[in-house]
């Protein structure tokens, strides 16, 4: 196994940001792509990016992408992140939804943008029957 000392003084000297991933802790752009698994261990989708709340610093959701093939009909799910629970033997995240549950979830196209709307991210916590992250 490498010395994580060594890849971090390695990716230092190369100029990029060396970032390791700890027990607790992995980078924003560790997570982009981690598979997400419905409790049986089924795949149901990666996250394509987290959101972060600007005022509090907490991460307040996973955005999945769902469905579609070769991105067309693609939807993109968030969930709080509350919801995901990483699992490091599937090397992923399992949220407690079945696939039918997750079709009826809120959701959006690439082209829309359901963000500005604060009633959309209250939905989305609504729908898991998770406390507003405030």
């Amino acid at each position: 196994m490498p010395d994580p000392h060594q890849l971090a003084h390695d990716a230092g000297r190369r100029g990029e940001l060396p970032i390791e991933e700890t027990e607790r802790l992995i980078a924003a752009d560790k997570v982009e792509g981690t598979g997400v698994y419905d409790r049986d261990g089924h795949s149901l989708g990666t996250v394509s990016t987290v959101m972060i709340d600007k005022l509090t610093g907490k991460v307040a959701y996973a955005v999945m992408s769902f469905g579609g093939f070769l991105g067309l009909g693609e939807r993109y799910h968030p969930l709080p992140w509350r919801t995901l629970t990483y699992d490091t033997r599937l090397g992923g995240f399992v949220v407690d939804i079945t696939k039918d549950q997750l079709e009826a979830a809120p959701s959006y196209v690439a082209a829309d943008s359901p963000w500005s709307d604060p009633q959309f991210g209250r939905s989305v916590y609504d729908y898991y029957n998770v406390p507003w992250y405030f």
